[in-house]
């Protein structure tokens, strides 16, 4: 596998490196992580040794059971300049759903804020389930039009446009032209 940064894959190392740190943080087994996030124990270790190839989904319910943000499991040691070229940094892609994720700044120790450049295409919705309680959800769209919000309270969304929402309740976003991208800040309080 590559360093992740070129081919824009996010690196298996990081994931394990963060799935070991905050498991031993919260003091809690290998066993007792996977029944919580729903996951089989198999999947989990393989996880951690850096061998598994997670989707957002199982990446996100690790991220809920641990009580932690989402890009704490997927963060990388940050230099004193960051420049993320388009189409490179660590990307995630949904397992059933044509949407790509990519953490363009993880909220700094102390801070509960993640940024992400999203991508989606027509055909599929990208159902989220609630994160950890107090989490909002913030978008302005780049590019095409999208579906986006709580799943009983959905915005059709244009160029340009900003909608934020609760992100501890179910919600979706659904690209309504191809080539559908936006920002995402996903603050936790």
């Amino acid at each position: 596998m590559t360093d992740g940064k070129a081919s824009g894959t996010l690196p298996r190392e990081w994931v394990a490196a963060s799935l070991r740190r905050e498991r031993t943080k919260a003091g809690i087994s290998l066993s007792e992580l996977a029944k919580r996030a729903g996951i089989a124990k198999s999947t989990l270790s393989q996880l951690e040794a850096a061998t598994g190839n997670p989707g957002i989904e199982t990446l996100w319910a690790l991220a809920v059971a641990l009580g932690v943000p989402f890009s704490v499991l997927v963060e990388s040691p940050a230099p004193a300049v960051t420049v993320i070229r388009a189409g490179e940094g660590p990307t995630m892609h949904a397992e059933q759903a044509s949407y790509a994720g990519t953490l363009l700044s993880a909220g700094p120790s102390g801070v509960r804020r993640d940024i992400y450049h999203g991508a989606l295409e027509p055909g599929s919705v990208r159902e989220s389930e609630p994160h950890i309680p107090g989490s909002m959800e913030h978008l302005v769209i780049s590019t095409g039009r999208l579906l986006a919000g709580p799943r009983d309270a959905t915005v059709e969304l244009a160029v340009g446009d900003y909608m934020s929402y609760r992100g501890d309740v179910p919600h979706l976003y659904e690209a309504l032209e191809p080539g559908t991208t936006f920002v995402l800040i996903m603050q936790h309080v």
